[in-house]
C-alpha cells in the first residue's frame, strides 16, 4: 500500500496478501461438491480451520480498511467528495469489466439481460454485484459513513465504542425477529461496521499494542482454536443450515474485527519489514489483491472441479462424514 505522500506501507500489504489467499482458499475448498480436496482434513490441525472458513478473510479485509483509512486521514483535512473520487478511481474501472465479462457469460448462457443488469443496479444497496464485487458495495457504504467515524474517533477514542454496541443491539434484534441474522452479518454494512470501527480503534490503540508479541499470539491461537470449533461444527453452512439460526452471528462480526484489528496493529507496529526479498514478493502480491479477489472466480472453479474430479474421488469429504 502507498499513500498519496509516497509512503509505502509493506506490512498492510502482507495483510492484504493474506487476506486474498484466505479467500480464494475458501473458494477452492468450497466450489465443487462442498470440501473437494484433501486438504478438507484441515480442520483436524486447528489452525487450518482458517482455510477451511476462509470467508473470514474478508473479515479481515474490512478491518484493514478501517486500519488503513484511520491511518490516511485521522487528524488530516481531506475533500470527502475528492477522497469518493479517489476510491472511484481505484476500484470502479476492473469492477466494471468484471461485471461487463460477467453479464456476457451469463446473457449468452440463458439469463435475462434485463434481470442481470437489475441484479447490478441493486448493487448500490444489495449484496448482488458478481465474483465477490459485494463487498466493494459494502466498502462504499463505509466510506459514506467515514466522516462521521472520523468526528467520533476525533472526539473521544471510546466514542466509536457506541456504533459497536448499537450495531450489535441491531443484529440481536434482528435475530429475535426474524430468526436468523447470518445474512445481514455476513454480506451487509450491519455486520461488517464493527470490523471497519475496530480496525480504527486499533489504529489508535497501536502504540499499546505494537511490540506485545506474546499477548498478540495468545489471542491468534485463540482465535485459530474458536474457528477449529466453529468448522467442527458446521461451520458457515451446516450450522446447522444456511443462512444459520444461531446467534453467534450477532457478534462474531465484533470477534473477527477485534482480533484482526489488534493482530493487523501489532504487525504493522511492531516490525520494520524490508520491501525485497521474500517480504517484498509478499508485498506484491498484496498489492494486486484487489485484483485477485475480482478475478479468481473465473478460474478457481475450473480448477476445483479438476482436483475433485481427477485427484480426490477417492477421498470421503469430512463434510460427508459430518453429515453421516
Amino acid at each position: 500500500m502507498q499513500s498519496s505522500t509516497g509512503s509505502r506501507y509493506i506490512a498492510l500489504d502482507h495483510v492484504r496478501a493474506l487476506a486474498a489467499f484466505l479467500v480464494f482458499a475458501w473458494h477452492f475448498l468450497h466450489w465443487s461438491n462442498g470440501y473437494p480436496v484433501p486438504f478438507a482434513m484441515a480442520p483436524l490441525v486447528f489452525p487450518l480451520a482458517l482455510l477451511d472458513e476462509g470467508h473470514t478473510g474478508v473479515a479481515l479485509f474490512m478491518s484493514l480498511s478501517g486500519y488503513l483509512f484511520a491511518k490516511l486521514l485521522y487528524g488530516a483535512q481531506f475533500s470527502f467528495a475528492g477522497f469518493l473520487c479517489n476510491r472511484a478511481l481505484r476500484l470502479l474501472p476492473l469492477l466494471v469489466v468484471v461485471i461487463l465479462i460477467c453479464g456476457a457469460r451469463d446473457i449468452l448462457g440463458g439469463v435475462s439481460a434485463s434481470a442481470f443488469f437489475a441484479s447490478i443496479g441493486k448493487g448500490l444497496l444489495y449484496p448482488t454485484l458478481p465474483n465477490g464485487g459485494w463487498s466493494i458495495t459494502v466498502e462504499f457504504h463505509f466510506y459514506l459513513l467515514l466522516p462521521a467515524l472520523l468526528g467520533l474517533l476525533r472526539r473521544a477514542k471510546a466514542w466509536p465504542l457506541f456504533v459497536l454496541a448499537l450495531a450489535i443491539a441491531g443484529r440481536a434484534l434482528v435475530h429475535y425477529q426474524t430468526g436468523e441474522v447470518q445474512t445481514l452479518a455476513f454480506w451487509t454494512i450491519v455486520g461488517r461496521i464493527d470490523q471497519f470501527v475496530l480496525g480504527m480503534l486499533c489504529f489508535q490503540w497501536r502504540s499499546r499494542i505494537a511490540r506485545q508479541h506474546f499477548p498478540v499470539v495468545l489471542l491468534l491461537l485463540a482465535f485459530c482454536a474458536f474457528y477449529w470449533c466453529f468448522d467442527n461444527l458446521g461451520g458457515f453452512y451446516h450450522s446447522p443450515s444456511y443462512p444459520s439460526p444461531s446467534a453467534l452471528w450477532i457478534w462474531l462480526p465484533t470477534l473477527e474485527g477485534m482480533v484482526f484489528a489488534v493482530a493487523i496493529a501489532w504487525y504493522d507496529s511492531s516490525f520494520a519489514l524490508p520491501n525485497s526479498g521474500f517480504s517484498g514478493f509478499l508485498g506484491r502480491i498484496g498489492e494486486y489483491s484487489y485484483s485477485i479477489y475480482l478475478l479468481h472466480i473465473f478460474f478457481v472453479a475450473s480448477w476445483a472441479h479438476w482436483v475433485h474430479t481427477s485427484r480426490v474421488r477417492q477421498f470421503t469429504p469430512l463434510s460427508e462424514v459430518r453429515l453421516q
